[in-house]
């Protein structure tokens, strides 16, 4: 079968904030547009975000977003760099990554390629460029943005597959097999973590990805309740049991310093 040719490179949407060199936003335009261009099913919206804080005590103060929709699919990724050029030059691999997680799974739904193996999934030290969180002192941290919609049924591979693709810290979901609320996150070099508002044993074999599986049940809170244990164990997230609804619900903080929450659509 005769392969389908790359694309024309998208039009690409760059925003800028803060104090960047005058040739940012049309470095950070071809760079993802070279990326794009690669790519045998057409972009359907892409954009970046630059910005630079002026925090001096930011290690890395230049982040750089992408946001892009692949024939209906979308994908992320998100790092930070020393300069605006630095930045760019993370992004612009990380977005190569997942472009190319995208096509592999393409083909893999197609019957094309054997469905990934642990191996396929390993994602190395990629975290390593993602943003420093703000400094903002606790009393002045609130929740500034609460996502709530229908959790996917999904598997762990299925949800390791999205994670990956959109750049996430955690991904929350309903387990296609117990039905329960479910988080996954990255744990160690090359493996995940499933946590379940209540666990539930996995058949050995059944999951391609690694994957590890926390034996503890959510804790049960309210919202104060939650912020308080996000701060005492300085994780980036906790998953927890919301006390009125049961449903499983994820606090985390933001890169500004904030809080986001994410919460199941009754």
């Amino acid at each position: 079968m005769k392969r389908s040719a790359p694309q024309q490179a998208p039009e690409v949407q760059v925003e800028t904030s803060g104090q960047l060199p005058p040739d940012a936003a049309a470095y950070a335009r071809d760079k993802v547009r070279a990326v794009l261009g690669q790519t045998r099913e057409p972009v359907l919206f892409a954009r970046v975000r630059l910005n630079r804080t002026a925090n001096p005590a930011v290690e890395r103060p230049v982040t750089a977003q992408a946001n892009v929709d692949v024939n209906g699919r979308p994908a992320r990724a998100h790092v930070a760099g020393q300069t605006a050029t630095q930045a760019v030059d993370l992004l612009q691999d990380r977005l190569a990554a997942r472009m190319a997680r995208l096509a592999e799974h393409r083909e893999a739904r197609r019957g094309r390629t054997p469905v990934p193996g642990p191996h396929e999934w390993q994602h190395g030290s990629e975290p390593t460029h993602r943003p420093d969180y703000y400094p903002r002192p606790v009393e002045e941290r609130q929740v500034v943005r609460h996502k709530s919609f229908s959790l996917a049924w999904e598997s762990p591979d299925e949800a390791a597959f999205e994670l990956e693709s959109m750049d996430y810290g955690f991904h929350l979901f309903t387990d296609a097999d117990s039905g329960e609320d479910s988080v996954l996150y990255r744990s160690g070099p090359t493996g995940y973590r499933l946590a379940q508002v209540h666990p539930s044993p996995r058949p050995e074999g059944s999951v391609a990805v690694p994957l590890t599986v926390s034996e503890l049940p959510a804790p049960r809170m309210n919202m104060a309740e939650a912020q308080q244990r996000l701060e005492a164990t300085g994780f980036p997230f906790v998953f927890f049991a919301d006390d009125s609804t049961g449903r499983g619900n994820v606090l985390y903080h933001r890169y500004d310093g904030h809080y986001g929450l994410i919460t199941p659509a009754q």
